[in-house]
């Protein structure tokens, strides 16, 4: 199969976009960070009360990015922290913007405890008719051995270029 990769990814204090590049490194692909129009605050308890109510509303916030040629990817790695349980809003607004149909998905998160929650499930309702993959699941501050451990995900998966 020819595989043209899509990562995408939100990143709000950059423990997510870390995976993202290692997983960028070894599949190689297109490499895009999902960016709210309006940036959540620095402060990290302001953006939990933010975030908080976002998911309680099933707010979605609005993103710079459009994907223009999103039908060429047949693989697209999606990230994001685990808020509450569940994606964050940037990627909910993302995931729901595009038909995924006949995609294979492959989701990754950091947490701060709550390893993947519903992530998997809340992926795979907004990508109805899409292969879902194995969640790869990792405590936020957790640095050590993340390449090896990002890498031995995708080796089990056979994503490694």
């Amino acid at each position: 199969m020819n595989q043209k990769i899509l990562i995408v990814y939100y990143s709000w204090s950059g423990k997510t976009r870390k995976i993202a590049e290692i997983i960028h490194k070894y599949v190689d692909g297109t490499l895009i960070e999902i960016i709210p129009e309006k940036p959540y605050p620095k402060s990290y308890n302001d953006t939990v009360q933010q975030a908080k109510k976002e998911i309680r509303e099933g707010y979605k916030p609005p993103i710079k990015n459009k994907i223009e040629n999103i039908d060429e990817y047949n693989i697209i790695f999606v990230g994001t922290p685990n808020w509450w349980s569940t994606i964050a809003p940037p990627i909910a607004t993302f995931l729901s913007q595009y038909d995924l149909s006949g995609k294979i998905i492959v989701p990754f998160c950091t947490h701060g405890g709550g390893g993947k929650g519903r992530i998997v499930e809340d992926i795979t309702r907004f990508c109805k008719n899409a292969k879902i993959l194995e969640c790869f699941s990792i405590y936020g501050g957790e640095s050590r051995d993340l390449e090896n451990k990002v890498v031995e995900w995708l080796k089990k998966l056979e994503l490694l270029k």
